[in-house]
């Protein structure tokens, strides 16, 4: 299947549910963990399509979504009381702070610009000696070499006008502290493919053997995700547990090599918050000493606790897959993208967004 088409192939689709329908005996709960596979799923109606035994239950696979409240709101500080060019993907803009968003900050004057890639901002920095310039570093292990790559290109070539502020955080150790969460009632997991892409599949040996669970690297189209949800349920079926990967057309199991030292080159793992959920035991990136005159962080002590949620939100529930978008009494209500309480009602990768564009549960 070399063609995109090939891949949301509705005949194929066809065949695939019929599998599954004929393969499960009994209920499993599955957990895609990747908010474009949520997405996926939401979108192209396959959960209404799979047999009423399969659960899917969506996961923390959004690194937009889990960007701590107080990290906005240090962006938000540098923008507008510190004067950085503060520069972004733009699905971080309309993500609420506690008080407001990097949008509402930008509309009241702060020089917040949306680029494509860190190297533009490496490139912004150069050509504006006279201010400094950070870079917001949001992301899985999946955009972590990109912006590793935008620090070792500023620290050689002598801009010291350039930093990156990381949010970097780690899917392996997010899907353990599901597992561990006393609430979790899950069976088995599609991995994101994207980020194994770069990772390669070690670290998800120890998880699946250690907790006795499938995990499955899977990829983000329809036949994918379809394909996926059938080899898991093939392994719960037969009472086995191991790593497989569907995604064999990209992921490799040693993954990408250069990447992985460039991230290791100027990263190191830390302990990481993630919003809605709470501290994660070695589940982020920090920039490593070396390369400190990068690390927003260092350079830039500013003192911003930890803000609280907006107590009417449930997006740590959502995210841990506790509970569904629909079951919070703001969704499509009080919450909508144009007004979201919290980050997955506005980020592209978001469980809430997914099922207010896709699922047709919001009132007309």
């Amino acid at each position: 299947m070399k063609y995109m088409s090939e891949y949301r192939d509705p005949d194929l689709a066809r065949k695939y549910l019929t599998e599954i329908e004929n393969t499960v005996s009994r209920p499993w709960s599955i957990m895609e963990v990747c908010g474009g596979q949520t997405h996926s799923l939401v979108k192209n109606g396959i959960i209404e399509m799979l047999p009423k035994k399969i659960t899917m239950i969506h996961g923390p696979g959004c690194p937009v979504c889990v960007t701590p409240l107080h990290l906005i709101d240090k962006a938000i500080y540098l923008a507008t009381e510190k004067k950085v060019i503060l520069c972004s993907f733009g699905d971080m803009l309309r993500v609420p702070g506690s008080k407001k968003s990097l949008l509402e900050a930008k509309a009241e004057g702060a020089d917040i610009r949306i680029l494509y890639s860190p190297l533009e901002a490496v490139t912004i920095a150069e050509q504006h000696p006279d201010k400094d310039v950070v870079f917001f570093a949001v992301g899985f292990e999946t955009t972590a070499p990109a912006n590793a790559l935008s620090v070792l290109h500023a620290h050689r070539r002598g801009v010291g006008n350039y930093a990156i502020l990381a949010s970097h955080v780690l899917v392996p150790p997010a899907i353990k502290a599901v597992i561990d969460d006393e609430e979790s009632q899950i069976d088995g997991f599609l991995a994101a493919g994207h980020v194994c892409t770069i990772m390669g599949n070690a670290a998800y040996h120890p998880l699946s053997s250690h907790y006795k669970v499938p995990i499955v690297v899977t990829g983000f189209e329809p036949l994918d995700v379809l394909q996926g949800i059938l080899m898991v349920l093939r392994q719960l079926e037969q009472s086995t547990a191991k790593v497989e990967n569907q995604y064999a057309r990209i992921v490799r199991e040693e993954g990408n090599i250069e990447a992985q030292k460039v991230i290791n080159e100027v990263f190191e793992v830390q302990d990481q918050m993630w919003r809605g959920i709470g501290k994660i035991p070695q589940s982020g990136y920090a920039v490593r000493e070396k390369y400190a005159a990068h690390d927003a962080m260092k350079k830039y002590q500013v003192n911003i606790t930890e803000a609280p949620e907006n107590p009417k939100c449930i997006s740590g529930q959502i995210m841990k897959g506790i509970k569904k978008p629909f079951e919070c009494s703001q969704f499509g209500k009080t919450c909508k993208p144009t007004n979201p309480l919290g980050a997955p009602m506005v980020s592209s990768e978001g469980a809430c967004a997914a099922y207010y564009h896709f699922s047709g549960m919001v009132e007309a």
